[in-house]
């Protein structure tokens, strides 16, 4: 089977967007051999045709989830393919309830510049984590296809973290659990992403449902409006919520994405 994808970096989280059309039950076995073959990639997203006629494409994600950045990645292979400088455009994405809207410009060749209206999160909670005697109370943002737990950078290390996400994944019964370390007072953020159906655990360049996660959660704290720009190990993500009435109310959030080039796999 011949596969085509683009490889793109949106803020260090590198993704590969598949323009083949791929079964859905190979999904998760195709994303994990591109990820072989390429030791930079990070996670793999399949272009499909939408059910809904007002959307641009569907994009579906290796395990199901709902990925900020790889919707950037798709809304920029879109724009170029179009041959469109500016625009907007509506994506489904695989866990989100409803079409995601994304609003770009081309600023260079290669060089797309978006914002996401980001899914709301279902909840936002406390929820203890067990290991063996140790028990984590952390804040969880669940979002639909996928949670993040909110970490201070000195709670776990990364062995630890690394050796418990796919349990505490499956103890919330997610398609995929991200631990976000979050230092407030230097803005920065660490993500890890546990995907279940590949079983990957990945420290990721950037995560942009992680920081959507991040800023929900300091909107509630606030009770009304947070904004963040937060510098993750490969570059940089912005987001802001509004919150009242007990839940989060709006969620964007911003970045660039990268063409790194147009490639095909020879896969069996």
């Amino acid at each position: 089977m011949n596969i085509s994808y683009t490889k793109i970096d949106p803020s260090g989280n590198i993704t590969l967007i598949v323009d083949s059309f791929v079964p859905r039950e190979d999904q998760s076995r195709i994303a994990a051999l591109l990820m072989e073959r390429d030791p930079e990639a990070e996670q793999v997203g399949f272009l499909e045709v939408p059910e809904d006629p007002c959307c641009a494409v569907r994009l579906q994600m290796m395990g199901g989830e709902f990925c900020g950045n790889a919707t950037l990645s798709a809304a920029s292979v879109i724009m170029q393919q179009a041959g469109l400088d500016a625009g907007d455009m509506l994506i489904e994405v695989s866990g989100a309830p409803e079409p995601v809207k994304v609003s770009g410009n081309i600023l260079t060749p290669g060089t797309f510049q978006g914002e996401v209206a980001m899914p709301l999160p279902e909840s936002i909670s406390e929820c203890s984590f067990l290991d063996g005697f140790d028990c984590y109370t952390l804040p969880l943002v669940r979002f639909p296809g996928i949670c993040h737990a909110i970490v201070t950078p000195d709670a776990l290390t990364r062995e630890k973290a690394e050796r418990v996400i796919g349990a505490w994944c499956r103890q919330i019964k997610s398609d995929a659990l991200g631990l976000m370390f979050f230092d407030r007072d230097k803005r920065t953020l660490t993500p890890l992403v546990y995907v279940e159906s590949t079983g990957t655990a990945v420290w990721e360049g950037s995560c942009a449902s992680g920081t959507a996660s991040v800023v929900s959660y300091l909107a509630e704290l606030d009770g009304e409006y947070a904004s963040v720009r937060l510098s993750q190990p490969r570059g940089k993500l912005s987001a802001a919520a509004t919150y009242s009435g007990s839940q989060v109310r709006s969620l964007s959030l911003s970045g660039s994405a990268i063409t790194r080039g147009k490639f095909t796999a020879l896969i069996s």
